[in-house]
């Protein structure tokens, strides 16, 4: 990949949500965004070919948590948790698990 600033890179976010292995297949995190779980700086997003950049905030309803992550870079490849872990700051506040009633709430 070609050297950009920092703040020009962009991803399609169901490749990122892939390469940063938030989810386990591409395919699950179009559906994801599909259902409306994801919002992009505070809007929900229905498109997977939705383009995010360094900085966006990304807001994910999971089956287990809610979690919030701030962009830090674009990937390139689904490698290693060790390099997927830096595409990423998760902002979260620690919760609980979800009870078994919210989790079927959330099933796509």
């Amino acid at each position: 990949m070609p050297e950009t600033p920092l703040g020009d890179q962009r991803q399609r976010i169901d490749k990122w949500l892939f390469f940063s292995r938030i989810v386990k297949s591409r395919s699950l995190a179009q559906e994801l965004v599909q259902a409306g779980f994801v919002r992009v700086n505070g809007e929900v997003i229905s498109q997977p070919s939705r383009m995010i950049r360094v900085g966006d905030r990304l807001d994910l309803q999971l089956e287990r948590r809610d979690i919030i992550l701030i962009i830090k870079g674009a990937g390139e490849r689904r490698g290693p948790f060790s390099e997927a872990r830096l595409l990423y700051e998760d902002v979260s506040s620690p919760q609980l698990p979800l009870t078994a009633f919210e989790r079927a709430q959330r099933r796509l």
